[in-house]
C-alpha cells in the first residue's frame, strides 16, 4: 500500500506538470478514460464480474451532464453530481437484474441492457439523435474557476480524477474491498462464511457505475455527448484499456487508458487500420503479457523481492 501511494504521488506530480509539454485537452481525454477504466476495473478486477455494458453509464451520464449545462444552465459541479447520481441509479436497476447471474450470462445481460439504453438515446429528443449534444458552454465551476481556459479546465478534471481514484483506492483497501476479493477468489466459501454475497456485488456494481458515469459526465465538459459514448464498442474499449494496463492492479487501468487514447489520437491518420492495430495489441497482451503492463512490472518487482505473483483470480 505504501508503494502504491508513493507511485501515485509521483504520478500526480507528473500530471500537475504535464500541461507544460502536452496539450491539455488531450490530457483531459486521457484522464476521463482513465477514471472510466478504473471504475470498470473495480468490478472485473476485484469482484470478478465482466460487464459488457459499462458504456451505458459512461455515455448516458455524458448526455445528462451536457443537457443540464447547455439547456438548464447548471453549473459544472452540479451537473457532474446529478449525472453521477443518475448513473448510480441506473447501476442499481441494472445490478438488481444482472447480479444474480454469473460469467457469460452476467456479461450478456449487461450487454442487452446497454443496447436498450443505446436505442433510448437514439430516440430520446433530449439527446439530439445522431448529432448528439454539441457546443456545451464552459461555465464557471463553483462560481470561481473559469473553465473557458483549457488549463483551468484541465486542473478541474484532474481534481475530479483524483477524487474518483481515491474513492476506488479506499474501496479496494477497506474491509469491504477484502470481502470483494474473497468473493472473486471463492464465492462459495464467502457464502459459507456468512457474507451476503449478492449485496456486496450489487454495492460494488453501483459504485463502479457511478464512477463510470462521473467519467462520462466530465468528458462532456469538453467533448460532445454522442452515440459513440453509449455504443457497445465503447464497452469493448474499456475492456481493452483494462487488459492492456493490468486487471486487478491499482494503476493498470490508468496506464492502459493512456496507451489506447494515445494510439487513437496519434494513429487516427491510418483510419480504420487503428482498430486492427488495437486488435493486434489486444492479442499480444493476452498471449504475452497476461497481467498487463503494470501487472507484469508488479510481478517482476514481486519476484525480485522473493514473492510469488500471479494474475488476479489465479
Amino acid at each position: 500500500m505504501k508503494r502504491d501511494l508513493l507511485v501515485f504521488a509521483a504520478l500526480l506530480g507528473a500530471l500537475l506538470l504535464a500541461p507544460v509539454v502536452i496539450y491539455p485537452v488531450f490530457l483531459i481525454k486521457v484522464l476521463c478514460f482513465a477514471l472510466f477504466a478504473s471504475a470498470f476495473n473495480l468490478l472485473i478486477g476485484y469482484v470478478g464480474l465482466l460487464s459488457f455494458g459499462h458504456a451505458m453509464f459512461f455515455g448516458f451520464a455524458a448526455y445528462v451532464s451536457a443537457y443540464l449545462i447547455k439547456t438548464l444552465a447548471f453549473t459544472p459541479e452540479l451537473a457532474l453530481l446529478a449525472a453521477t447520481a443518475v448513473a448510480a441509479a441506473m447501476g442499481l436497476v441494472v445490478g438488481l437484474i444482472a447480479i444474480r447471474r454469473q460469467g457469460i450470462y452476467f456479461a450478456m445481460v449487461t450487454l442487452a441492457l446497454a443496447q436498450m439504453v443505446f436505442f433510448l438515446c437514439v430516440q430520446a429528443p433530449f439527446t439530439g439523435g445522431e448529432d448528439g449534444i454539441q457546443g456545451v458552454p464552459r461555465r464557471a465551476a463553483f462560481g470561481l474557476v473559469d473553465l473557458r481556459s483549457d488549463l483551468a479546465l484541465y486542473y478541474f478534471v484532474l481534481a475530479v480524477f483524483v477524487l474518483g481514484f481515491l474513492i476506488i483506492y479506499r474501496t479496494i483497501h477497506s474491509p469491504f474491498g477484502q470481502v470483494l476479493k474473497a468473493i472473486r477468489e471463492n464465492e462459495a466459501r464467502a457464502i459459507s462464511l456468512g457474507y451476503r454475497v449478492d449485496q456486496y456485488k450489487l454495492l460494488a456494481f453501483v459504485i463502479s457505475a457511478a464512477l463510470a458515469g462521473l467519467a462520462g459526465a466530465t468528458k462532456a465538459l469538453v467533448f460532445p455527448a454522442s452515440l459513440t459514448d453509449v455504443q457497445w464498442q465503447m464497452s469493448g474499449e474499456v475492456v481493452l484499456m483494462t487488459l492492456v494496463g493490468g486487471i486487478g492492479t491499482v494503476l493498470g487501468p490508468t496506464v492502459g487508458a493512456a496507451v489506447i487514447v494515445t494510439m487513437q489520437n496519434y494513429l487516427k491518420g491510418f483510419g480504420e487500420w487503428v482498430l486492427i492495430i488495437q486488435g493486434l495489441i489486444f492479442v499480444a497482451t493476452v498471449l504475452l503479457f497476461r497481467r498487463g503492463v503494470v501487472g507484469e512490472i508488479e510481478a517482476l518487482l514481486g519476484g525480485a523481492n522473493g514473492k510469488k505473483a500471479s494474475p488476479p483470480g489465479h
